[in-house]
């Protein structure tokens, strides 16, 4: 629930409520606790989140497979030890092999070496295509690190807005109450009627409902914030207040070029986009000639008579692919149309990211001049309160005349409170969409 569906919902539970101040003191405002900065909430969460580490970790893990690629540059090298015991020492041939020492006594041990020579450049495209998709991954890691901060912002400001209803509530049952009682003690020397007092009794009640509820509110709210935060154990700590809402850029055409070059999802695409054409390269040659140099050394330290006691050869393996059932040109259609996709997912959410800056923008400038708007309201409904008010006392109007007022009155402080923090929260969605949260 947003923090405008929450103070809708509590505005209709307090209603008949009655005139209230907003500077009733909740049990989170009266701890001794250290106020919690925002700021200290997200780098908690930025260190704490399991799903900013794990994409801290893959993108470690990503990194890994340059070095896989990179690794074809360089020889590879290996250590062998080969023994035979033939079953007649006298045997010197055997079917099916050339090589007399296929079954002869012997123990051998040496090494052997092969280098790529060239590839034609397929394996520097692949090195390529990897170190592109670690970048993606880069910003995936780095677009979950705005999406942290934009779920901890998100729910912070909830929080101070359902502590605003809480407060407003309470403040509305103690002023319902008091009511109650001065209207039992007129009715008691006759100055009242009883259905003054039931009705304000009723509305007693009412009050008493709202703030249980709101308090139901604020704990789930700061249940949602411990989990935004990466923290298993309740945030009990009061919230710092946020400081004033900063003005809007003019118009989101100013923030668009901001989100074209700062949007983490837009970067990884293009990252994306990059290793695909990379690997497309690849792939195309793979029809290219592969040059390679081999070489063994070692020694026979026992054998028949017929070996020498080492041994070594050097020589180059050239490889040409000619036919083999269309498989290379396949993998490379498959790769290029892989390669032409991803360049349209590119153009796609660049139109996304565009519409998506102008949206929070307007919701945002929405929220913006509301401020004003609901400020104008909170001091009229006073007006007519105090008006209401005087009416009552002279016995001039009624209690349903009194009571709507002091309705009007609570409402329009809930609603001014919910405009502060509604703009807050469509601000921290705009810095999102704009890739100002990275």
């Amino acid at each position: 629930m947003n923090c405008r569906n929450t103070i809708a919902v509590f505005s209709i539970l307090v209603f008949s409520l009655g005139g209230v101040s907003l500077q009733a003191q909740t049990p989170e405002t009266q701890s001794t606790e250290a106020p919690l900065p925002l700021a200290q909430a997200e780098a908690t969460a930025l260190a704490n989140q399991p799903r900013m580490l794990a994409a801290q970790l893959r993108a470690k893990a990503i990194q890994e497979r340059v070095r896989q690629a990179r690794s074809a540059y360089f020889p590879t090298v290996g250590f062998s030890a080969t023994g035979a015991r033939a079953a007649d020492t006298g045997t010197a041939t055997a079917v099916g092999n050339i090589t007399t020492s296929a079954v002869s006594d012997r123990f051998a041990y040496g090494g052997n070496l092969t280098q790529l020579v060239t590839d034609f450049g397929r394996t520097s495209a692949l090195v390529g295509s990897s170190r592109s998709s670690a970048q993606a991954q880069e910003d995936l890691a780095t677009l979950t690190r705005a999406q942290v901060r934009l779920n901890v912002r998100s729910a912070y400001y909830q929080v101070l807005g359902a502590e605003a209803v809480l407060r407003a509530a309470m403040a509305a049952q103690s002023n319902r109450h008091l009511v109650a009682r001065q209207l039992n003690a007129l009715a008691q020397s006759e100055l009242k009627s009883t259905v003054d007092v039931n009705f304000a009794e009723v509305l007693a009640s009412q009050a008493d409902l709202a703030v249980v509820q709101a308090q139901s509110l604020v704990a789930q709210q700061r249940s949602r914030l411990a989990t935004s935060m990466g923290s298993t154990q309740q945030i009990t700590s009061p919230l710092a207040e946020p400081s004033s809402p900063e003005t809007l850029p003019p118009d989101p055409e100013s923030l668009l070029a901001d989100a074209q070059a700062q949007r983490a999802d837009l970067n990884g695409a293009v990252a994306q986009e990059h290793a695909a054409q990379q690997f497309a390269k690849a792939e195309k040659r793979l029809s290219y000639p592969t040059l390679g140099i081999i070489g063994a050394a070692g020694q026979i330290p026992y054998h028949d008579h017929t070996l020498q006691d080492n041994y070594a050869a050097a020589g180059f393996n050239l490889n040409i692919p000619i036919f083999n059932g269309g498989l290379f040109g396949a993998r490379r259609a498959e790769a290029e149309l892989e390669a032409d996709a991803r360049a349209k997912d590119v153009q796609q959410l660049h139109l996304e990211v565009t519409e998506q800056v102008r949206n929070s923008w307007q919701r945002a400038n929405e929220a913006f001049k509301s401020l004003e708007v609901t400020g104008r309201l909170v001091a009229q409904t006073k007006e007519a309160l105090r008006l209401a008010q005087a009416r009552y006392d002279a016995g001039l109007g009624s209690i349903v005349e009194l009571n709507e007022a002091q309705v009007n009155e609570t409402s329009a402080e809930i609603t001014a409170a919910d405009a502060n923090y509604t703009y807050l929260s469509r601000r921290t969605e705009l810095d999102f969409a704009a890739g100002l949260l990275n």
